[in-house]
């Protein structure tokens, strides 16, 4: 069963794009990953979802129902997380979340209380004494005080310090261990990586690879790198497979994806002092489809 359905999504603002033909599904209890530079369309594509502006054709579904026709029903199972969060700066911030927690038909006020301690929150404080981070924070209890069947973050970590982000990322796995489903929008990769277990790339708002997270770093490409004696010529290795193709000094480098006894072959061919192979990085994986714009999904 699909939470999330895209079909064809687009949207333009005038004759600027925002997102193009945009498709793909999301799982039940599944964690999926959204990543692209900031610009590349994650927040157009989740504001749409969320039918916070209409899209230009296309449509979307949660639940197995349409984002417009039904968008207040939806809400009602949805945490969403936006990118940057703003609040009336004289209210506290228990009351804050006391207002907001008014819109579910259930008492959230241990809940509240629960995520705040984890968060390290102050419930008594100001809104316009805390920090960016601390508002960061709020946004976080906000998204999940009601329990959602779904959870959507976009950019949920800017703010937060390093090991405020690794107890937000073990909040979000016992959400998911819980049965929520997670849309997880990033340019941050490693945060993709982390918890992600399938990806959607998007490149100047169109969709170029969706994948299974394990297949997107390991199965694809080796990143090789040798070091040679001396200067070779490098041409030998310009083969099929073979992709980002660089030197600096003693130490050439490069992507190979492909039967890995064929170029082991051409490696020994040449004089070397050592080589290294390896999994890429999601980060480097992410440079190559961007760089080489690699055929859509």
């Amino acid at each position: 069963m699909n939470i999330i359905e895209i079909r064809n999504l687009t949207k333009y603002y005038g004759k600027a794009r925002g997102i193009v033909d945009v498709s793909f599904d999301v799982g039940a209890g599944e964690v999926f990953g959204f990543i692209g530079p900031n610009g590349a369309g994650k927040s157009t594509t989740i504001r749409t979802l969320l039918s916070l502006i209409r899209p230009t054709s296309g449509s979307a579904a949660i639940f197995g129902k349409d984002c417009i026709t039904h968008a207040p029903e939806i809400a009602k199972d949805i945490g969403y997380l936006p990118s940057e969060v703003f609040y009336y700066d004289k209210m506290k911030v228990i009351d804050l979340l006391r207002y907001s927690a008014s819109f579910y038909k259930k008492d959230c006020s241990k809940r509240i209380k629960e995520l705040a301690e984890r968060m390290d929150l102050d419930l008594k404080r100001r809104i316009d004494d805390l920090s960016f981070g601390n508002k960061k924070k709020v946004g976080i209890v906000q998204c999940l005080l009601h329990e959602p069947r779904l959870i959507i973050l976009d950019e949920p970590t800017s703010g937060l310090d390093p090991l405020m982000q690794q107890t937000f990322f073990d909040l979000l796995r016992e959400e998911n261990r819980k049965g929520s489903t997670i849309l997880l929008s990033s340019h941050v990769l490693i945060e993709v990586q982390r918890i992600c277990s399938r990806v959607a790339i998007i490149k100047d708002g169109r969709i170029i690879r969706t994948e299974k997270m394990s297949e997107l770093t390991e199965n694809n490409y080796k990143k090789i790198r040798i070091e040679t004696g001396r200067i070779t010529d490098d041409s030998r290795f310009d083969l099929p497979g073979v992709s980002h193709l660089e030197r600096k000094d003693a130490l050439l480098s490069f992507f190979f994806k492909g039967n890995i006894n064929l170029i082991m072959k051409r490696i020994s061919e040449v004089e070397i002092s050592n080589v290294w192979i390896e999994e890429p990085t999601l980060e480097e994986v992410f440079l190559h489809y961007y760089q080489k714009g690699e055929e859509r999904a």
